[in-house]
């Protein structure tokens, strides 16, 4: 005589079968969160790695003499880049407009570039001065020394600024008329009616 089959273990084996099943679908969408989350950090890298070449390319254009343009919403360090092009190339007023706008921080790229805008402008005073045109060398040494002042202002620490604006102030003391202020001119004299003759002037009798 033979057994009667035991349905138990048969609805245990269909009731973990129902569970794989329900547990398949969660898991794969899982996965398929992950994959896409992984998709998305390695674009986001790819991204970012090919601005940074291209960041990179564009610097070494600006030190290399290649006048490359340059938006303002660019790193700073692209930013700098363009500014120290413009300084050496005596270019102040539109190096000193992307310095201004460098962002002060922790890596002290504002700092350094008005250190460099500085120092550019104490070498084109000292060639002014080689050339005897002391009216000229007197307003970049201004501007220089201020530059020196706002670089130590972002950043206390940097020696260099420090002795640069002593060497400018010594530059001012050897050449008194730099720090020279143009006299005011002296008010104009009243139109005289009468001439200087001696003796008024005579009517009629």
């Amino acid at each position: 005589m033979t057994d009667a089959p035991n349905p138990a273990p048969a609805a245990a084996h269909a009731g973990s079968l129902r569970a794989m099943r329900w547990r398949g679908p969660l898991l794969s969408g899982a996965l398929w969160g992950l994959l896409a989350l992984a998709l998305g950090a390695c674009a986001a890298c790819t991204g970012g790695l090919l601005l940074a070449m291209r960041d990179n390319r564009l610097i070494a254009g600006l030190s290399g003499g290649r006048d490359l343009p340059v938006d303002e919403t660019a790193v700073a360090e692209l930013r700098f880049a363009r500014a120290h092009f413009l300084m050496v190339r005596d270019r102040f007023e539109e190096a000193q407009i992307m310095v201004d706008r460098l962002p002060p921080g922790r890596n002290g790229i504002a700092a350094a570039a008005q250190y460099d805008l500085a120092n550019a402008r104490l070498r084109a005073a000292l060639s002014l001065l080689e050339a005897g045109r002391i009216d000229a060398a007197g307003a970049l040494v201004r501007l220089a020394k201020d530059g020196y002042r706002h670089s130590l202002a972002l950043g206390p620490g940097l020696w260099d600024a420090k002795y640069n604006l002593d060497v400018a102030m010594r530059l001012v003391r050897d050449f008194p008329q730099i720090d020279r202020v143009p006299e005011e001119e002296p008010p104009e004299l009243p139109v005289r009616l009468w001439s200087d003759l001696p003796g008024l002037p005579r009517g009629l009798p």
